[in-house]
């Protein structure tokens, strides 16, 4: 298949050095173990995997757009289960590349959309033995009122260092880091995690947004979390994610980024924006300044989350999604693009079978511009295996 062949050209001598007894961290060579600068993460302590996971994301810019599914394993229209199975699979038989989970309500037994905190350690564990890629997002209830995420209480200011809401941020930040520290193989592996921590900071509807907190105490709240997690607990398997809601500006975009030294990933949310034909054009154009700021910094970007509310239209996915990705030099540095979570029959997005868009997803999972799971299983496979 062409894009496997990409993969092995990502990753020259892959073969080789996969087929020694043990060799089998995705994407091993002298770039991606340290030697080189460029593929190293944020964190210099990262784990062999987490840097490995880096230097394949920067090295597949421009080759491909992975699709990623938001709780894909966890549930899907009409079932939930045990065995590894998705939606998207049930479509067009391939997984998705990227799976996405959030950490909200960590310390109770389910997260905030009712999955279980045990089996999602289980899933992402098996998601990384089968070559896929996990991120996780963290809508954190509002620690002052303790309701939700949603709550645009101000709160920021009372969970940094001398606030009244200290302890009690420090408290979720050590569940956060002990489910991190959790995510290991049977034979001690860490798994590499993308971290997506208070994001669309430039909308108003979070406690971290642009109405409850100002830049500067937005960068505070990020850097004092991943240095929390780095410094305080040691986890070294994540790579960083700033993910903005849709924005106009690059002056917007940066507006809130912590800096260079705590992101290895730029991406947003677009939602809006991936209605139709006609307002993609403004995605694109997003696209484009996101291109140009991770090129000054040499970083791999992301549409983080997207998705059409129950896909109305059913060539959506060649018909908007499939142009954006492919539009012109605004979109090679795409890494992937995440569709939101199949909840409930008024609030999907992806298609399921006997959904009109099912069709249309087969041609969209066809196209080389989009890679599903088997397209990167190489990442994480021995030859042997």
């Amino acid at each position: 298949m062409i894009r496997n062949a990409l993969l092995l050209l990502l990753f020259p001598g892959l073969i080789l050095l996969c087929s020694c007894k043990g060799m089998n961290r995705p994407g091993r060579n002298s770039s991606a173990t340290g030697m080189e600068a460029e593929y190293m993460p944020a964190d210099s302590q990262a784990v062999q995997s987490a840097v490995d996971l880096y230097g394949f994301l920067k090295r597949m810019t421009g080759k491909g757009t992975m699709i990623g599914h938001q709780d894909a394993l966890a549930y899907g229209m009409g079932w939930k289960g045990d065995e590894f199975r998705t939606d998207i699979n049930d479509v067009c038989g391939d997984f998705p590349a990227v799976f996405g989970w959030d950490l909200g309500h960590i310390g109770d037994s389910v997260n905030i959309d009712g999955v279980p905190f045990d089996r999602m350690r289980q899933w992402a564990i098996e998601v990384h033995l089968r070559g896929g890629i996990n991120t996780c997002s963290w809508h954190v209830r509002n620690l002052v009122t303790g309701t939700n995420a949603w709550d645009i209480t101000p709160c920021v200011a009372a969970v940094l260092p001398g606030g009244d809401r200290h302890a009690a941020f420090l408290e979720k930040l050590d569940l956060v880091a002990a489910f991190f520290q959790s995510l290991r193989t049977s034979d001690g592996e860490p798994v590499p995690v993308i971290f997506r921590p208070w994001h669309e900071m430039s909308g108003g509807w979070f406690w971290w947004g642009t109405n409850s907190c100002t830049p500067e105490e937005y960068k505070s709240l990020f850097r004092f979390t991943e240095d929390y997690l780095r410094n305080t607990k040691k986890i070294h398997n994540l790579l960083y994610a700033y993910s903005t809601d849709a924005v106009k500006t690059a002056a917007e975009y940066m507006a809130f980024y912590p800096g260079d030294d705590y992101i290895d990933i730029l991406g947003f949310d677009d939602y809006g924006g991936m209605k139709d034909r006609e307002s993609s054009s403004r995605t694109v154009a997003l696209l484009d300044i996101l291109d140009s700021i991770a090129t000054v910094r040499s970083k791999p970007f992301a549409m983080t989350e997207t998705g059409l509310e129950t896909i109305p239209d059913s060539t959506w996915f060649t018909g908007v999604v499939l142009p954006v990705i492919k539009a012109d030099a605004s979109t090679r540095n795409t890494c992937w693009v995440l569709f939101w979570r199949n909840g409930r029959p008024d609030h999907f997005y992806a298609p399921f079978p006997g959904h009109p868009s099912a069709p249309d997803f087969i041609k969209f999972r066809e196209d080389e511009a989009t890679w599903f799971l088997s397209d990167i299983h190489n990442l994480y496979k021995s030859p042997e295996e």
